[in-house]
């Protein structure tokens, strides 16, 4: 008898979920926890066999990693008397290094070919999500450490996910690679003063610490890979086919780990905070798109900048945190944003997809 994966996945989603929450509500929290983990992980399964929504895979397991560090804190947080934060760092600087591997000097030619899209894009990203970031923390009553990681994602640059979504989209994605590098590359010098201006109310900020970090955690490791991908370009083969396997596990091991350093704080504002990063994330898409329409772009070029504009760089804001050693305060935005930005991004991708650019522009 052969057995039909695309339906035996979501069977087994829902039995899973189905029995984790009857655990939970008969108070066993430990066996109830397995199985709503077990749910994400066979939901990662089930939507990797279609072909709309299986780039969502990824984002279920993040949700997994989430739903275990919740429930079993422990197993994310030392390993014998050897701390895992330690980790977070040494696991940004590898995924950076990845980054940097497949860089070339063509990747930033599209500043000097498109350099009105380039400096809208730019302008919108330093300028849109930091500001959002500052006045919806201004709006809340979050402890001042957390709001200050609402406004650090904001102050960070976009990241490599919202490359994937302007593929997925049929947005530029030159521009969208262009954006990405460009931004990475000026985010140790605007995003410690962006913070300083806007975030000192909450924490004291140094600048010139935060500098440091965000050089020695982006900078260092892309110019590494950048050099790596000069020097050795045709024996690369295997790092660029193992290195984004290894990003996707080092940002879910990161986000489990930060989960978990700050579940307490984490259950007692979840909603709160949840709502904030939505609001921020789906603002950052709107008024990006409409603000590079606005300067004139064309809607592929427009679609890039509400993709870099909205999604961040949450892992770069996550190690600052750590840096700073306040990553079960100012870590947990990040941790929040990035799995809702995957969803969200995904979403968006696959609805602009159904619309080319020429059509969009032409309706």
């Amino acid at each position: 008898m052969v057995v039909n994966n695309n339906k035996i996945w979501p069977v087994c989603t829902i039995g899973a979920l189905v029995a984790g929450l009857a655990l939970l509500f008969a108070l066993s929290t430990d066996i109830g926890g397995v199985f709503i983990t077990l749910g994400f992980i066979f939901a990662a399964q089930a939507l990797k066999q279609t072909d709309n929504f299986n780039n969502l895979a990824f984002t279920l397991l993040i949700f997994a990693a989430v739903s275990a560090s919740l429930f079993y804190p422990q197993a994310f947080s030392h390993i014998g008397e050897f701390n895992l934060k330690q980790l977070i760092v040494p696991l940004l600087m590898l995924i950076m290094f990845g980054m940097g591997c497949s860089l070339s000097a063509k990747d930033f030619a599209a500043v000097i070919k498109t350099p009105k899209a380039v400096g809208v894009g730019l302008l919108c990203q330093f300028s849109l999500m930091p500001i959002i970031g500052f006045v919806l923390a201004s709006m809340t009553d979050l402890p001042p450490e957390i709001a200050a990681g609402i406004i650090l994602v904001g102050c960070s640059p976009s990241g490599l996910a919202s490359n994937v979504m302007a593929f997925i989209s049929g947005a530029n994605l030159a521009l969208s690679l262009t954006l990405t590098a460009v931004a990475t590359l000026l985010a140790p010098f605007v995003t410690p003063i962006l913070m300083s201006i806007l975030a000192d109310q909450y924490v004291e900020i140094n600048v010139i610490g935060m500098f440091l970090s965000i050089l020695k955690i982006v900078i260092l490791p892309i110019v590494l890979g950048v050099v790596v991908n000069t020097l050795f370009k045709k024996n690369l083969t295997l790092i660029n086919k193992i290195m984004p396997l290894v990003s996707m596990a080092g940002i879910a091991l990161i986000i489990a780990i930060i989960t978990a350093a700050g579940r307490d704080a984490l259950l007692s504002i979840g909603l709160v905070l949840v709502a904030v990063v939505i609001i921020h994330n789906v603002l950052g898409y709107i008024l990006g798109y409409r603000l590079a329409k606005l300067f004139g772009l064309d809607e592929a070029s427009a679609r890039t900048i509400s993709f870099e504009v909205g999604m961040q760089n949450s892992g770069l804001a996550s190690g600052i945190a750590v840096e700073m050693g306040k990553v079960a305060t100012m870590g947990l935005a990040p941790a929040v944003f990035g799995p809702f930005m995957n969803i969200s991004g995904s979403a968006l991708a696959a609805w602009w997809r159904k619309r080319t650019p020429n059509q969009a522009e032409t309706s």
